[in-house]
């Protein structure tokens, strides 16, 4: 995983290494929704629309321990109404968790005391053949989906869920990052310098189905994704540009990582039809994500 040697990086950097985002992850377009016919404004922080909830971020906030044993870990945060521009208070916990058979397992819960939305994620920026390696375009990305949702030029989602089927968006065989990510006639990898799309799961939200594998034919170190969230969105490091300085001084140039968030649709509360992220007062969120790891 790419990082900070120190606190300070984590606490300065805006790329979210590692991160705990919320709470509503990825973009929501024009920066604003509507609930319960009332127009919520957000902070526009990514060419008009909002990424990752604004400026006042999750991950740059101090989080309380509520819990600690040998094997896990739970944080909690209480986030008030109107916290980055969103109704109601909500009660945040996210536990880490750490299995015999190597994997992290990540649950996030919260319950807020109005309508509100919730779509959290982790950002951790993963490189299979170790952080100092140099980029990923080698290594062998699987994704158990049939669709992706099509984005505009601002990576807002169009609305359109786009068959992956004959196109560089299809990895339902596994497929070097590298491949075609940088087939720029292809308008989507275009608009996003390459990969930053999610990806619709034919998982059907159950936890015990793998979506998604990616493996270093080098190192032989294989990860495993497992949620119960209907998407993924999969960022290549399209925009590391070598201007920052990681974990005992190795500066991550582009494509140096795959991020692989899992979360509900980018956008979701202007698009009626897609999975809801709207929780509603006494309803819990429940949100898991398996990061398993092995050697083939």
């Amino acid at each position: 995983m790419l990082g900070y040697d120190e606190a300070a990086g984590y606490e300065e950097g805006d790329l979210f290494f590692g991160a705990i985002v919320g709470r509503s992850a990825n973009r929501i377009g024009g920066a604003s929704f509507e609930l319960n016919g009332v127009t919520y404004q957000l902070e526009k922080n990514d060419n008009g629309n909002n990424l990752h909830s604004g400026m006042d971020f999750y991950n740059q906030r101090m989080w309380k321990v509520k819990e600690t044993a040998d094997d896990h870990i739970t944080f909690e945060l209480d986030s008030p109404d109107g916290d980055q521009g969103y109704p109601g208070a909500v009660h945040i916990e996210v536990t880490y968790t750490l299995t015999e058979d190597n994997a992290v397992k990540i649950a996030y819960h919260a319950v807020p005391d109005a309508d509100t939305l919730i779509n959290m994620t982790n950002h951790s920026y993963f490189n299979m053949d170790g952080h100092a390696s140099g980029d990923v375009l080698d290594q062998e990305v699987w994704i158990d989906a049939d669709a992706f949702t099509r984005a505009d030029a601002e990576s807002i989602p169009t609305g359109e869920i786009t068959p992956v089927e004959g196109t560089p968006m299809d990895f339902r065989t596994a497929t070097p990052v590298g491949a075609r990510i940088n087939d720029f006639d292809f308008v989507q990898l275009k608009n996003g310098n390459g990969y930053d799309h999610n990806w619709v799961l034919n998982t059907q939200r159950d936890i015990t189905h793998k979506c998604v594998t990616l493996e270093s034919p080098k190192t032989g170190i294989v990860l495993d994704v497992y949620t119960n969230e209907p998407g993924i969105q999969v960022y290549a490091g399209n925009f590391l540009d070598g201007t920052i300085t990681g974990k005992k001084g190795i500066v991550y140039n582009q494509r140096a990582s795959v991020c692989l968030e899992t979360q509900k649709y980018p956008d979701t509360p202007n698009k009626p039809d897609w999975p809801s992220a709207v929780l509603r007062p006494g309803e819990k969120y429940n949100s898991h994500c398996v990061f398993k790891f092995s050697i083939n």
